[in-house]
């Protein structure tokens, strides 16, 4: 905004006050000038203007900011926040008032001012006091000139309304304060005649209009769907256990813990809202979080007769006969079934023992399962062992350890559930007496359903 001072200063006033961009002349010196207010609305004569000046006196009792209107004098007066505002300053800072604001400057800092010509000594940083905002007549602080005007207008004494300086032209242009000292903590914006300071995203002015505080977003709009953590100027969000940030930073989504792998749980995991849980099968239990353990039915309760034993496997139980003899055996111990005629049992094994053994599903081979070894050892007897049945798909090897043993090693891996039997038979060969005896093991295997 610019306008040409003239002779009528409530007409300057006036229009220094409307708030809109006014290029304006006094009628005096250029009767026919027009005042144009701006390019969206038709131009108006300068007596136009006192006219919209005069309906309206409120403007004449209006001050600008840091002044309070005096009814009994009749003009602006300054406002002292130093003493009004008792926190005006913080950090230590003392305040100093100064026409229309103040200043927060260090406790040891000095101010000088200077009067008239003495322009030698150190000036003060706070600006003089400024022309009434009323009635701007105060001499000490307008820029004059006086000169001849070669439209006729006698010489006089011409001055800017506060916030203008003069140009070279004789015409009043907007100072712009941003361009020099403004004290403005992040950015200064300029305005006709003023200016005022703006803050970042994440701050807000603080009572001084200068400096800028942090906006506690969290507790203020608490954007985060969970957890809001305030910083200087922003915020971060952060998600609950079993949750992660969605792309918008705000939002929360479940992670699906099922997903990052097959052993999150030993069999069966479960996602759930922000955590997940395993499930185990029939005939097993959960073991704290993810593993599964075979429940043992031969010890928390069974279907068995009571001429029958419970045998417990992996992932479930079987009954079997208590006494295994048939014809013409008999049992002499447990498990153990013995031929007590020599006639009756010729070219038959002497005895029969029955084992049972359980092993998981898909299980790692070659494996040792089990061991078979004699008895009752003579010195001058051998021995030998061999798979007599059982071993038609080749799954196992019987390798021999030392003279009196043999390990059964299970050489192709199994899938279960199944059961398989296999007879490992002992034949001892007496070369004193020239004697020779055979023993039977038979060993029931049950594969159970799963690998562990």
């Amino acid at each position: 905004m610019k306008y040409k001072p003239g002779q009528d200063n409530v007409t300057a006033d006036c229009l220094s006050r409307l708030p809109l961009p006014v290029t304006a002349y006094s009628q005096e010196q250029e009767p026919e000038m027009v005042a144009v207010l701006s390019p969206e609305f038709a131009a108006v004569t300068v007596e136009d203007l006192k006219s919209m000046c005069d309906a309206c006196p409120i403007l004449r009792q209006q001050c600008t900011e840091g002044y309070e209107y005096d009814p009994v004098k009749e003009v602006c007066k300054d406002i002292d926040e130093c003493s009004l505002v008792s926190d005006a300053c913080k950090g230590g800072m003392k305040c100093i008032n100064h026409y229309g604001g103040y200043l927060c400057l260090p406790q040891n800092a000095q101010i000088f001012v200077t009067n008239g010509d003495e322009s030698s000594q150190p000036t003060d940083p706070i600006p003089q006091p400024p022309v009434n905002p009323l009635n701007p007549t105060n001499p000490q602080t307008s820029q004059t000139r006086t000169q001849s005007n070669n439209r006729g207008v006698a010489a006089g004494t011409t001055q800017c309304m506060p916030g203008f300086t003069l140009d070279e032209q004789n015409y009043c242009q907007d100072r712009n304060e941003c361009m020099q000292s403004h004290y403005c903590m992040h950015r200064c914006v300029n305005t006709a005649g003023s200016y005022y300071c703006e803050c970042k995203d994440g701050y807000r002015l603080a009572s001084n209009n200068h400096s800028c505080v942090d906006v506690n977003e969290c507790d203020l709009t608490q954007p985060c769907q969970h957890q809001c953590f305030n910083l200087l100027g922003s915020y971060i969000c952060q998600c609950d256990q079993g949750y992660e940030l969605a792309p918008d930073s705000v939002s929360c989504v479940d992670i699906d813990e099922c997903a990052f792998s097959s052993y999150m749980c030993q069999y069966v995991c479960i996602n759930s809202p922000g955590g997940y849980s395993c499930i185990c099968p029939e005939g097993y239990q959960l073991q704290r979080t993810r593993m599964c353990q075979d429940i043992n039915e031969c010890d928390t309760g069974h279907e068995c007769r009571e001429d029958e034993m419970c045998w417990n496997y992996y992932g479930g139980h079987r009954c079997y006969p208590q006494n295994p003899c048939q014809e013409p055996y008999v049992l002499t111990s447990e498990n153990r079934c013995s031929c007590q005629s020599a006639s009756a049992c010729r070219g038959l094994p002497q005895s029969i023992v029955y084992k049972y053994m359980s092993i998981h599903s898909e299980r790692t081979v070659p494996a040792d399962i089990f061991q078979i070894q004699a008895t009752n050892i003579f010195p001058s007897a051998q021995y030998t062992f061999r798979i007599k049945a059982g071993n038609d798909g080749g799954e196992f090897f019987l390798r021999r350890f030392s003279s009196i043993g043999a390990m059964l090693v299970l050489t192709k891996s199994l899938e279960g559930p199944q059961e398989l039997t296999v007879d490992l038979e002992m034949i001892t060969q007496h070369t004193v007496m020239t004697y020779r005896s055979s023993s039977l093991l038979r060993l029931t295997i049950i594969v159970g359903p799963y690998p562990f």
